[in-house]
């Protein structure tokens, strides 16, 4: 009666282990496989207007039918594409929300022998935006070097921005800075060893240094969550300084599904509720084998 209990006991086990991880599998691919093979508008509500940013799935989609799948899919705007695929998009009745700087966060105006490049990057993209109707152009502070003193590198930041501040200011244009992490160092995408401004507090400070309603910190919440976290109560203080927002899955910069610790419908409330009106890009790497179905299901759970 005994060794019958125990095998009864032990054949439990082993089917509630074999039932448990089943369950986790299929909670893993329960989103890919809700959204896969869907076609149509998943933004119903439009609250937030979603863009993408679209080197995220260069590997799969050449910027005109990346832009087909986002009109189809309902966000508004693209980002980190080619400026010559700029026309396509807009004829396809998408806007453009973020131009390139053109320095590169490598080589940012922390480091002073950068200066002319940072300079002439954002002149141009300034006038990039101005062109196509955009209305923020990206920095950032690029890369610690040796011998770099950092209050005097902060400086260098500041007077080089300001420096092409009037033309931003001239044309409406918002220069947003991103701090990003230093913290990942598996993918050249997924983090910046090295990076100066990878402290959120740290970049918001610039900001305030700054001065100007045309320059702003470009809130990547992926980055806010490896580095310093608490991400509604940075947004519910800082939001002032705020002009963009960039998602991501955490860990590994994937999708914002449940293999990841952000949870991002209460983050868009708090969002919603500081009165920001501007993009929301998605900016996660695909790892689904249906990198469209995983963008549906971001621009669904984003559409709060």
């Amino acid at each position: 009666m005994k060794h019958h209990t125990l095998l009864n006991r032990r054949e439990l086990i082993k089917r509630s282990a074999g039932g448990l991880l089943a369950g986790a599998a299929a909670s893993a691919g329960f989103a890919q496989s809700s959204v896969s093979g869907s076609s149509g508008s998943v933004v119903t509500n439009g609250r937030i207007r979603q863009s993408i940013m679209g080197w995220c799935f260069k590997d799969h989609f050449d910027a005109e039918t990346l832009a087909k799948h986002c009109k189809n899919i309902g966000l508004v705007a693209m980002e980190g594409i080619p400026t010559e695929a700029y026309p396509a998009v807009k004829e396809l009745g998408l806007e453009i929300s973020l131009v390139s700087g053109n320095h590169g966060f490598n080589h940012g105006p922390c480091n002073p022998t950068n200066h002319d490049r940072v300079v002439k990057g954002l002149l141009d993209g300034i006038d990039i935006a101005k062109s196509v109707g955009s209305t923020k152009v990206i920095t950032f502070t690029g890369m610690r070097y040796d011998g770099m003193d950092d209050e005097k590198s902060a400086q260098y930041c500041i007077d080089t921005w300001k420096e092409v501040l009037p033309h931003a200011e001239k044309n409406g244009i918002t220069i947003v800075v991103e701090h990003l992490n230093s913290r990942d160092d598996t993918h050249p995408m997924k983090g910046h060893p090295n990076y100066f401004g990878d402290d959120v507090d740290f970049c918001i400070d610039l900001v305030k240094q700054i001065g100007s309603e045309n320059f702003k910190l470009l809130f990547d919440i992926y980055h806010v969550s490896v580095m310093n976290g608490d991400i509604i109560r940075r947004i519910q203080q800082d939001h002032q300084y705020i002009a963009h927002y960039h998602t991501a899955g955490n860990p590994g910069r994937g999708e914002l599904d449940d293999t990841q610790e952000i949870n991002y419908p209460p983050i868009l409330e708090a969002i919603l509720d500081t009165g920001y009106e501007g993009y929301v890009a998605q900016e996660f790497i695909p790892t689904w084998d249906d990198p469209i179905a995983a963008l549906r299901h971001a621009a669904k759970l984003c559409d709060v």
